[in-house]
């Protein structure tokens, strides 16, 4: 009676296992980065989707577009500054940071996809 009870024992703790194992395993295919069904975190970027289900192409900003992003940006920083020219570089604008002086303090660019700021000189 003992033998069979620690027989059923070890069954049961090898079927947990097992089971427990092929369920990390066999994860579903979704990302969980963020926990299922949660809203993103703080590097969570949301991916759009056409109706076929692949990745959806976005339009790339225009110089008008890119020059109001950095200017509601220097806007919020210092209202003394305003933007000059902005410039396609490629992958990115460039826009030019001047004082009221008209002396050019900064370098800024806006990547054409996404409207990210990242500071040139």
């Amino acid at each position: 009676m003992k033998k069979y009870k620690n027989v059923l024992v070890t069954a049961a703790l090898c079927v947990v296992l097992v089971g427990t194992a092929g369920f990390f395993i066999t994860l579903p295919q979704t990302a969980n980065a963020c926990g299922y069904g949660n809203s993103g975190g703080n590097d969570y970027t949301p991916q759009r989707r056409n109706s076929t289900g692949y990745l959806a192409q976005k339009n790339a900003l225009t110089p008008e577009q890119a020059r109001e992003i950095v200017s509601s940006h220097i806007r919020k920083l210092n209202p003394d500054l305003e933007v000059g020219s902005v410039n396609d570089v490629g992958g990115f604008y460039e826009a030019e940071i001047i004082s009221k002086d008209k002396e050019i303090v900064q370098l800024i660019g806006i990547d054409k996809f996404s409207g990210r700021l990242m500071l040139l000189q």
